[in-house]
C-alpha cells in the first residue's frame, strides 16, 4: 500500500533504519529439525535472517531477549501448545506476528491461535506457494502496522492524515450521536455491508446489526467508557444490504470484532464534560478461510460476554463425564455459583460495569480450576462448574476454599474497587443425582440454602433441602405480588416516656397478611425480601404509609414521632435519603418527627457502603436509632461519627433484669446515652418490676407488651384517644388487645 503524501511530513532518513535493523528476522519453532531447515531454506534471502528453535521453553527464552518479526509456530510442541507462545506476546504487549502451523483438524485449534491475534493458520499438509503468500502477507502486513505506528507518532496532529487513514481504513469506522444515531462512517461501510454510506447517516446502528446479536450489541454501542475499560473485542454479526453495492464483498452476515468507546465535550475549559456520543471501529474476523462455519460454531457454543463455553456446550461435557463416572464408578461434582448483589453493581455503575465484572469474575474462577474442569455461565450473575474424576467430597470442598479465598481480593469497578462475594451449592453424583439436570438442580438448591444462611459461602446438598427451597420459592413469588396486592400493613407500637406521662412516639412494624397463611411476622419474609432485591420498595411503602399516618395523627398530637426500621440492603440505594425526603414532604411532615432505626452491626459491617446514606440522613434532619443495642461491638466512635440519636436497650437484656438497682450492662448503656446525651429506650417491657428497675438504672422511654402490643392504626389511634395524663401506663396496660 503506497500512501500518496501531498508533502513531506518528516525527513526521508526518518524511515530508514541501518542494515542490520534491515533485516527481516524470522523464527521458525518446530521439533522437527528437518521441517525446520527446510522452512528455512525455503524462505532464505538475503533480507531475512532466519532462526529455529524445538520447544515452547527455548522459544521463550530467545523472546526474553531478541525481538522477531514473525514466527513460524508449530501448535503441537513436546511442552506445551504453540498457543501458550500466543498467551506471552498478548499478555507481554509483543508485536511479533504469527503464522501458527498445525496437523489438528479440530476447529478449536484454528480458533484458539485467530482469537489470540495470529496472522494465519496453515494446516498441514500445506504446499510451499502457501507457506511463501502467507509470510509475505505477514510481513507486509507488519510493514503496513509499522509504517502506521510511525505515522501516528509522528503526525498526531495532521488532519490530513488521520482523514485519510480512517477513509481508506479496511476497518469500519464510525461515530454515533449521544441517541445512537449514525453522523459519520468511512467508506468500508460500502465494499463490507453494501449500504451507501450517506443512506445511513442519521439511521440507528440497529439498521446493521443482526437481530440475534442486538441485545448484546447495544451497551457496547451506547458506550460510555473511554481508556482500557471501554469495549474491546467484542465479536458480533453485521447485515450487509440484501440490496448492496455490486463490488460489496460477498452476500449474508459478516462477523466483526467492536472495539467502541464514549466520546465527550465541553462547552469550555471549565464546564465538565458531556457525553456527546460514540466513536467506535469494527473488523472483519480474522481467517476467513475456515469459513462461516467456524465461527458460527464457536458462537453456538460460547457465551458472548465471558467467551465461556455455554449452557448447550457445558450440558454435553457434564451428560459425558455423567457416563465415563458411571463406566468407573467413579464421582463428580457440580457447583452452582451465584454472585450476591450484583443487581447493585448494575445499578449503581451501569450495566457496562457489570458486564466488565461478570468478565472478571468468570477469569477469577477460571484460575482457581483444574484444567479438565469446565465453567459455564448459568445466567446472568450466575455460573456452573463442572469437577469430573474428584476422589471424594474433600476435593470439590477444597476446590470451593480456593474459590472463597480468591475472592477476597478485591475486584476493580469503576474508579474504587468491590468486594464481591458468591454462594456455592454443591451436588455430586451418585449421591445426589443420576443426571445433569438433577445435579444443576440440586447444586441450586443447596446454593439458595447458602443464601438463606448468610451468603458467601458454600453448602453441598441434602435431601432435606427439598422442602425448603420448594417453600422458600413459593413464599418469594407470593412476596413479590404482595405489594401490587396491597397485603401489607402497618401495625405500631407505642413508646412511653414515665417523666412525661404520656406517648412519645408510634414504631411503624409491617405486616404480610397472606390470603390464606393470615398475618405474617416480618421474622418470616423481611431477610426473604433482601435476598430478593425488593427490600427496598417494602421500606419505600412502610415510610409513605407511616408518613401519611403521622400526618393524621400530628393534626391532634403534635410532638408525636414516627420511628421505622431499615434493613442493611436499604444503604445499598444511593437514593435512600431522596426516598425519605419525599415520604415527608408529601405528607407536610417535618424531618425531626421521623426516627430510622438501623442494626447495631450495620454500622460496622462496611462503613464506606453505609457512610454516605448515614450521613445523608442526618443532613436531612431525621433521627437515627441504633435497635438492638449492646448486642453487636459499635465502637463509641460511630455514635459521634454518625450521629446517632437514640440508643435501644436490647430486649434480651431487659428479660434478664432481676433487681432493680444491679445491672452492669443496662447501667453502662445508660451511662453511654448520658454521656454522649443520646436519648435511651428499652424495648421488649412486659412486667412492672423490669419498667421500675429501667427507671431507676435511668431509663425513661421504654415500649412492650406492658403499654400494648403492635396494633392496627385504627387500635392505635383508639389508645391515643383514651390516653390519660396522669394514668399512662395503666391505662395502656389495660388497654392491650387480646393476644
Amino acid at each position: 500500500m503506497v500512501i500518496p503524501w501531498e508533502g513531506p511530513f518528516f525527513p526521508p532518513e526518518a524511515n530508514r533504519r541501518s542494515t542490520a535493523e534491515s533485516l527481516v528476522r524470522i523464527l521458525v519453532v518446530d521439533d522437527e529439525p528437518s521441517l525446520t531447515r527446510s522452512i528455512g531454506a525455503l524462505l532464505q534471502s538475503n533480507d531475512r535472517l532466519i532462526e529455529d528453535c524445538g520447544s515452547v521453553a527455548e522459544t521463550l527464552a530467545r523472546l526474553n531477549t531478541s525481538s522477531f518479526d514473525l514466527l513460524i509456530l508449530d501448535y503441537r510442541l513436546p511442552d506445551a501448545t504453540g498457543l501458550a507462545v500466543l498467551d506471552w506476546l498478548l499478555s507481554h504487549n509483543r508485536r511479533e506476528s504469527v503464522i501458527m502451523i498445525s496437523g489438528e483438524q479440530s476447529m478449536e485449534a484454528a480458533i484458539g491461535a485467530l482469537r489470540r491475534n495470529a496472522d494465519d493458520f496453515l494446516l498441514k499438509p500445506y504446499n510451499a506457494d502457501q507457506l511463501r503468500r502467507a509470510v509475505s502477507s505477514a510481513l507486509l502486513k507488519r510493514q503496513l502496522e509499522r509504517t502506521n505506528r510511525l505515522v501516528q507518532q509522528r503526525l498526531q496532529s495532521s488532519e490530513q492524515m488521520h482523514r485519510y487513514l480512517v477513509e481508506n481504513s479496511l476497518d469500519l469506522i464510525y461515530t454515533l450521536d449521544a441517541d445512537g444515531r449514525f453522523n459519520y462512517l468511512n467508506l468500508r461501510i460500502e465494499s463490507l455491508l453494501g449500504h451507501r454510506r450517506n443512506a445511513l447517516i442519521g439511521k440507528h446502528f440497529s439498521e446493521i446489526v443482526h437481530p440475534e446479536d442486538l441485545e448484546r450489541a447495544r451497551f457496547s454501542f451506547n458506550e460510555r467508557r473511554t481508556g482500557t475499560r471501554a469495549t474491546n473485542n467484542l465479536e458480533l454479526r453485521f447485515n450487509r444490504n440484501p440490496y448492496g453495492l455490486d463490488d460489496s464483498d460477498e452476500n449474508g452476515p459478516v462477523s466483526i470484532v467492536l472495539n467502541a468507546m464514549g466520546i465527550y465535550n465541553r462547552t469550555d475549559s471549565r464546564a465538565p464534560a458531556h457525553y456527546a456520543g460514540t466513536y467506535g471501529a469494527a473488523r472483519s474476523l480474522p481467517g476467513m478461510r475456515l469459513g462461516e462455519t467456524g465461527s458460527q460454531q464457536y458462537r453456538v457454543y460460547h457465551d458472548p460476554l465471558t467467551q465461556l463455553p455455554n449452557r448447550d456446550l457445558f450440558g454435553d461435557r457434564l451428560n459425558l463425564a455423567i457416563a465415563q463416572a458411571k463406566r468407573r464408578k467413579s464421582h463428580i461434582a457440580v457447583m452452582f455459583i451465584d454472585m450476591d448483589r450484583f443487581k447493585l453493581v448494575n445499578e449503581i455503575y451501569g450495566q457496562g460495569e457489570g458486564d466488565a465484572l461478570l468478565r472478571s469474575v468468570a477469569l477469577r474462577l477460571k484460575q482457581c480450576l483444574r484444567r479438565g474442569d469446565t465453567l459455564t455461565r448459568h445466567g446472568s450473575d450466575e455460573f456452573v462448574v463442572l469437577l469430573p474424576d474428584i476422589g471424594a467430597q474433600a476435593d470439590a470442598l477444597a476446590i470451593a476454599e480456593k474459590i472463597l479465598l480468591a475472592f477476597r481480593t478485591p475486584f476493580p469497578l469503576g474508579e474504587s474497587e468491590f468486594t464481591a462475594t458468591i454462594s456455592m451449592g454443591i451436588a455430586l453424583h451418585p449421591e445426589d443425582g443420576a443426571s445433569a439436570e438433577d445435579l444443576i438442580q440440586h447444586a441450586s438448591v443447596a446454593m439458595h440454602q447458602v443464601k438463606g444462611n448468610g451468603r458467601n459461602a458454600y453448602s453441598f446438598f441434602s435431601p432435606d433441602m427439598h422442602a425448603t427451597y420448594r417453600t422458600r420459592v413459593s413464599l418469594e413469588k407470593e412476596l413479590r405480588q404482595a405489594l401490587t396486592r396491597n397485603e401489607l400493613e402497618l401495625h405500631y407500637q407505642p413508646l412511653v416516656s414515665l417523666s412525661r406521662d404520656c406517648i412519645t412516639g408510634m414504631e411503624a412494624l409491617v405486616r404480610w397478611r397472606h390470603p390464606s397463611h393470615g398475618l405474617i411476622a416480618p421474622s418470616r419474609f423481611i431477610q426473604l425480601a433482601e435476598e430478593a432485591g425488593i427490600i427496598h420498595e417494602i421500606s419505600k411503602w412502610v415510610l409513605e404509609t407511616g408518613c401519611a399516618q403521622l400526618a393524621v395523627w400530628r393534626r391532634r398530637y403534635p410532638d408525636l414521632r414516627l420511628s421505622a426500621n431499615l434493613s442493611s440492603r436499604d444503604f445499598d440505594r444511593t437514593d435512600l435519603s431522596d426516598t425519605v425526603s419525599l415520604a415527608l414532604s408529601r405528607n407536610g411532615l417535618p424531618a425531626d418527627c421521623l426516627e430510622l432505626e438501623v442494626t447495631e452491626r450495620l454500622l460496622l459491617e462496611d462503613a464506606e457502603r453505609v457512610s454516605p446514606n448515614m450521613h445523608g440522613l442526618r443532613d436531612l434532619g431525621v433521627g437515627i436509632a441504633i435497635d438492638d443495642f449492646g448486642t453487636g461491638y459499635s465502637s463509641l466512635a460511630c455514635l459521634q461519627r454518625y450521629g446517632i440519636t437514640r440508643l435501644k436497650i436490647d430486649r434480651s437484656y431487659v428479660k434478664d433484669i432481676k433487681t432493680t438497682s444491679n445491672h452492669p450492662i443496662i447501667s453502662a448503656i445508660a451511662g453511654i446515652a448520658q454521656g454522649f446525651d443520646i436519648r435511651l429506650a428499652a424495648e421488649g417491657v412486659e412486667r412492672d418490676d423490669q419498667r421500675n428497675a429501667l427507671e431507676n438504672l435511668g431509663c425513661d422511654e421504654m415500649q412492650g407488651f406492658l403499654f400494648s402490643r403492635p396494633v392496627d392504626a385504627a387500635e392505635a389511634t383508639r389508645i391515643l384517644q383514651e390516653l390519660r395524663p396522669s394514668s399512662t401506663a395503666g391505662r395502656l396496660a389495660r388497654t392491650v388487645p387480646a393476644a
